[in-house]
């Protein structure tokens, strides 16, 4: 994608006008971003997944005697018709997931790294529904699939911003309204990170939240550090060679910090390292049990296959990923590592990006020994399926 075309989607301008000046900065409302819009699922579809056992689902219902209470999917068919004609939400994660014309959506956002992709949150929303003034701590394209929705936008906020006492739901206290609209299909919002807003139906509506994948300081420090724990033996540990007389025994003098730092660097500056782990975490899937393969794939079988005209495809809840590492390649599919020569960079790229993968695309990568064993152990891992299975 060219960076420095205008894009519809962004209200006419760039991907790069957007990213220097609203991404992570500020908001950003686009009339008609997707022009004609219509919703590729309804409300009775999205309440169908929410019977789903597979499926995250939520209903958010305002009443007096218990505001905002939280009820959590699956849910029984019955439940949605005991419901109030008014101020009621239902949420569905991840239907990009399980819709492919949802996933399709996705498309749009390709001036951002696929990797930084959450999911596709559907909302639905009776007259008046809402899920209160809140602020989330990663970045957001909400974009109105059907109805209309009344948005307010408000302050800055962080983990010291006043929350009403509810176990579940993070709904602020104090909301400072600042800016308002009201989005029809097609429109769209993009919120920064941490900026309160507020959304209220003002009829039967449906929107979609497109949200990004921010792992926060504690969960790259946890992490990382268990991946890294992997690799280190018993003996690597504190020493202080070379250590000057102790004036005071019991105190800690700075120069045992210095000797710990260098104790952390020497193995936290490992970008290999870095890199690896960082590829495996930010491509774990939403929902692992989803991404399984059979436990046997036969080579010969399986270029048989191909050759009889099946088609293989990314399963809907693997991610893919890639990166460089010196001549080497890295990549990185639902959770899991693998180095490979850099001659199949070009079928990485393929394989990460290609809606399907056959005879006639992929071509001399059957005949090449590495990239026929990456295709199987991908197949085996369950990221990679044959179309009609």
């Amino acid at each position: 994608m060219n960076p420095d075309i205008p894009l519809q989607l962004l209200g006419g301008i760039t991907a790069r006008e957007f990213l220097r000046d609203y991404w992570q900065k500020k908001p950003l409302l686009i009339r008609q971003a997707i022009p004609d819009f219509e919703s590729p699922i309804d409300a009775d579809e999205l309440a169908g997944l929410a019977l789903e056992e597979e499926v995250e689902s939520r209903l958010v219902i305002e009443h007096g005697e218990r505001p905002w209470e939280l009820r959590r999917g699956p849910f029984a068919e019955d439940e949605f018709s005991k419901l109030p004609e008014r101020e009621w939400t239902l949420l569905v994660q991840a239907v990009d997931q399980f819709v492919p014309e949802v996933a399709e959506l996705l498309e749009n956002f390709r001036f951002l790294p696929s990797w930084r992709v959450d999911d596709v949150m559907i909302s639905f929303a009776a007259p008046g529904g809402s899920v209160g003034p809140h602020f989330d701590n990663y970045d957001v394209f909400l974009l109105q699939g059907h109805g209309k929705r009344n948005w307010k936008i408000g302050q800055m906020c962080d983990s010291e911003s006043p929350l009403l006492q509810h176990a579940d739901l993070r709904i602020l206290a104090d909301f400072e309204a600042t800016d308002e609209w009201v989005l029809e299909p097609g429109d769209m919002l993009y919120l920064p990170p941490r900026l309160a807003h507020s959304g209220v139906a003002v009829d039967d509506c449906m929107t979609y939240s497109v949200g990004f994948r921010a792992p926060s300081a504690a969960e790259v420090l946890t992490h990382f550090t268990d991946f890294l724990s992997q690799f280190l033996t018993d003996e690597e540990r504190y020493t202080d060679a070379d250590a000057l007389p102790a004036v005071d025994p019991h105190q800690i003098q700075h120069d045992a910090l210095d000797r710990l730092k260098s104790l952390l660097a020497e193995h936290m500056s490992d970008e290999r390292l870095l890199l690896t782990w960082f590829g495996q975490f930010m491509t774990e899937p939403r929902y692992p049990e989803l991404v399984v393969g059979p436990e046997e794939v036969e080579e010969q079988d399986f270029l048989s296959a191909l050759e009889e005209g099946a088609v293989l495809i990314r399963n809907p809840s693997a991610r893919l990923a890639w990166s460089e590492v010196d001549d080497d390649l890295l990549l990185f599919a639902s959770g899991q590592s693998r180095y490979l020569p850099g001659k199949l960079r070009e079928l990485l790229k393929m394989i990460c990006a290609a809606d399907a993968l056959h005879v006639d695309n992929l071509g001399p990568w059957l005949s090449d020994e590495d990239g026929r064993g990456l295709l199987c152990e991908l197949v085996k891992q369950g990221s990679l399926g044959f179309a009609d299975e």
